[in-house]
């Protein structure tokens, strides 16, 4: 069976990553494409690595016609999604990139992005979108609220050792290295190339990154009190990729054994030998997170690193896993494909 898809948002980097993806996938048949700055031109003028493809011409958002749209993928940016996800029909399956879903408690969106949430019902009914711990509730969702790709690796890496209490909650470092398209398309000063290459640095230090309120909800959730973690991320001059390092008090043997248990049966979720590290050249272009465990010199405190690609496995590919989910198609169809090396 072939399903009809939209994807708004389009024109931006996760957008592009979308079309990539279901351009190879069997039962997914791209029917409309939204945007607005770049309403009217073809694809092909916005990105032209995907001029080979048949692609619907971008249109503003209200001149989509939904009515035969089966599932739609909105990539627009924070704060924008809420307030045209309000408005789309309320029997569509829709799968948001965005931040505006990801916290289900109305005071914590507004504690963490600075505003009141204006679709609160969507609020509600939102499923969180990290597919290996979700899925059931995924698979019967009409709205699936997509991860923060610093989130997602962070999760990957912690989430087990949080539900078998094998690491002491209360000293977690998690310490992130991101590359540039995790900030978006948008022209912004800090992101000339005369800016950012050459070099790396720390942003949003302390408790001003927005994906530690992912961190505290689904954390604190697991352990069943508050679990408040040390995070610092680190925008790097590389085009794709995020490599964190978690720091935690814990026995490597019991932490890589949960680890490799927790995802024995997980296609995209690969825990490499134990004293293995894992590189962001190994997953780019791919939907695979690999994990690596390793013994600190000094005993009881464990190393744990871990690799995604930020715009598939971390946004798109993830996005993709979900939808497939929720339409009962093969979770893995369409996201098998090979990283990209060298």
């Amino acid at each position: 069976m072939t399903y009809s898809i939209a994807i708004l948002g389009a024109s931006g980097y996760t957008g592009a990553e979308l079309i990539r993806l279901i351009a190879g996938h069997p039962n997914l048949k791209i029917t409309a494409l939204g945007a607005y700055s770049k309403a009217g031109q073809k694809m092909s003028d916005v990105f032209p690595h995907l001029r080979h493809l048949d692609l619907p011409t971008l249109l503003q958002i209200d001149q989509i016609d939904f009515a035969n749209i089966d599932l739609c993928f909105c990539a627009l940016p924070h704060k924008t999604s809420q307030q045209v996800i309000a408005d789309l029909p309320k029997s569509l399956k829709i799968v948001d990139l965005s931040a505006d879903f990801r916290l289900s408690d109305p005071a914590a969106y507004e504690k963490w992005y600075g505003n009141a949430h204006s679709a609160l019902a969507q609020q509600a009914e939102a499923v969180y979108g990290l597919t290996e711990f979700y899925r059931d509730q995924i698979k019967t969702a009409r709205l699936v609220a997509g991860t923060g790709c610093n989130a997602a690796t962070g999760q990957f890496m912690l989430r087990p050792l949080i539900s078998a209490q094998v690491i002491d909650l209360d000293n977690i470092i998690l310490d992130l290295k991101c590359a540039v398209s995790g900030a978006g398309r948008s022209l912004k000063e800090n992101l000339l190339h005369a800016e950012l290459s050459e070099g790396y640095h720390a942003y949003a230090t302390g408790s001003t990154h927005r994906h530690l309120g992912e961190f505290d909800q689904e954390f604190s959730k697991l352990a069943g009190r508050p679990v408040t973690i040390q995070f610092t991320p680190h925008l790097i001059p590389a085009n794709r990729g995020i490599l964190a390092t978690g720091y935690v008090h814990g026995s490597a043997e019991v932490i890589h054994a949960t680890l490799s248990q927790a995802y024995a049966s997980e296609p995209f979720i690969e825990v490499l030998p134990l004293g293995e590290t894992p590189s962001t050249r190994h997953i780019r272009g791919s939907n695979f997170c690999h994990i690596g465990v390793v013994p600190d010199r000094t005993e009881d405190r464990t190393l744990i690193v871990g690799a995604l690609d930020n715009l598939t496995k971390g946004s798109s590919g993830q996005a993709l896993q979900n939808a497939n989910l929720m339409l009962n198609i093969e979770e893995t169809q369409g996201l098998l494909m090979a990283p990209l090396f060298p």
